[in-house]
């Protein structure tokens, strides 16, 4: 009744090596997976003990901490009534793959150093060339608004792709560029084309410098690229001359004893659009010294008026600045001939910043104008008080012809 046969024995043999090997391999995987707990739990998270805040004079839209190994940048107000604040850690490779992060806690992971970015606003140009950082720019959307001679040539040898327009981005030509960062600005937060970026891995970061309600608030965004950069030293440094030129031209038209009358704007569709009295434009105006005649309304954008109320208050106006798009005085009057009653029109007191333009037709104050607030002060200046600042000429406005 015991006799088993040798093919028996040797099957019963066979299994138990089968049954050893299946417990040696599942021990083994679970030893590698000790070891992989092991090793991620060494992993450490974000230090946040050690902190150095920038100090930023002007601009509320935003923050940078240094952290030693890496920074945080929180982006507050990138469009008016933001309901969130938006952050980011800046941090190169090497402590980026021996940290954990929290990926809930941030809405993107920049590493340094930037070698390729895109940005999406001519605004954003001058940052970088100020900083000479520029060689990094790599594409962007409408180049010929690019007014700047320097990244003009760039654009001209290939270097700068197009790509196409900001509200719809050829996200095919982006992705294939493979930027390390996308400085992305919008009205709202409904952008479908950076969501797509941002879900290839590709970070973007929303500037809102143009959100902010003073010209030198604007300037300090330079900051933002200074961090972002590793020349936070070169980035203040030239913020403080541009700072301390602005302060100097405002300080010297305190003193005059004629303040002009100023005309702003122009008439489309029957509407008189001009900027409010708590505008950044009406600031500039403000520290010029002049009289802006709607300095006292309430509002940071534009007001829209009937041409019959501008009229009864700036007819007699002395100076008329900015009168909307139009490149010459035959052109004011050809949009409505109601802008020639006015006796800064017949006199031929009309400066714009229009025909201030680069070789492809790009207006070169929509792109330099809110980094140099100092120039367009000084222009204003320069106008509105001919025997202030004698060896300046205007960089921007020129009398319309």
């Amino acid at each position: 009744m015991f006799n088993v046969s040798l093919k028996t024995l040797n099957n019963i043999t066979f299994e138990k090596v089968k049954i050893q090997n299946l417990r040696t391999a599942i021990l083994f995987l679970m030893f590698i997976m000790v070891v992989s707990c092991k090793s991620e739990t060494k992993k450490p998270k974000l230090d946040v003990t050690i902190e150095n805040p920038m100090e930023l004079k002007y601009a509320k839209g935003f923050s940078i901490t240094d952290y030693k190994t890496y920074k945080i940048i929180t982006i507050k107000n990138p469009w008016p009534k933001a309901e969130k604040n938006y952050k980011y850690v800046l941090i190169n490779k090497e402590n980026a793959a021996k940290t954990s992060f929290m990926i809930d806690e941030y809405d993107g992971i920049i590493i340094e150093p930037i070698q390729k970015i895109v940005v999406t606003s001519t605004t954003h140009i001058p940052a970088l060339e100020l900083l000479n950082v520029e060689q990094t720019l790599v594409g962007f959307p409408g180049t010929d608004y690019i007014s700047s001679e320097k990244t003009r040539k760039r654009i001209n040898n290939k270097s700068i792709r197009e790509l196409g327009k900001n509200e719809g981005i050829n996200t095919e030509v982006l992705l294939e560029l493979k930027p390390d960062l996308v400085i992305g600005f919008g009205i709202d937060g409904n952008n479908k084309t950076f969501e797509t970026i941002k879900k290839s891995g590709i970070p973007v970061i929303y500037n809102g410098d143009w959100v902010e309600n003073s010209p030198l608030a604007k300037a300090e965004w330079l900051k933002f690229f200074g961090a972002l950069y590793n020349k936070e030293k070169q980035a203040d440094s030239i913020f403080n001359t541009i700072e301390k030129n602005y302060l100097e031209a405002k300080n010297l038209a305190k003193y005059v004893k004629n303040k002009p009358s100023i005309l702003s704007g122009a008439m489309h569709n029957d509407v008189w659009y001009l900027p409010n009295g708590k505008s950044t434009e009406a600031q500039l105006l403000k520290d010029a010294h002049v009289d802006y005649l709607w300095k006292e309304s309430e509002g940071s954008g534009s007001l829209q008026l009937s041409f019959e109320s501008v009229f009864v208050k700036a007819k007699d106006a002395d100076i008329w600045l900015s009168p909307s798009n139009y490149k010459s005085l035959e052109a004011l009057k050809n949009g409505s001939s109601q802008h020639a009653m006015f006796e800064a029109f017949k006199n031929k007191k009309v400066y714009t910043f229009t025909n201030t333009t680069g070789e492809t037709g790009g207006v070169l104050y929509y792109e330099l104008g809110m980094s140099r607030p100092d120039l367009v002060l000084k222009d204003i200046v320069k106008i509105c008080h001919p025997n202030l600042l004698k060896n300046y000429t205007p960089y921007f406005f020129k009398p319309l012809e």
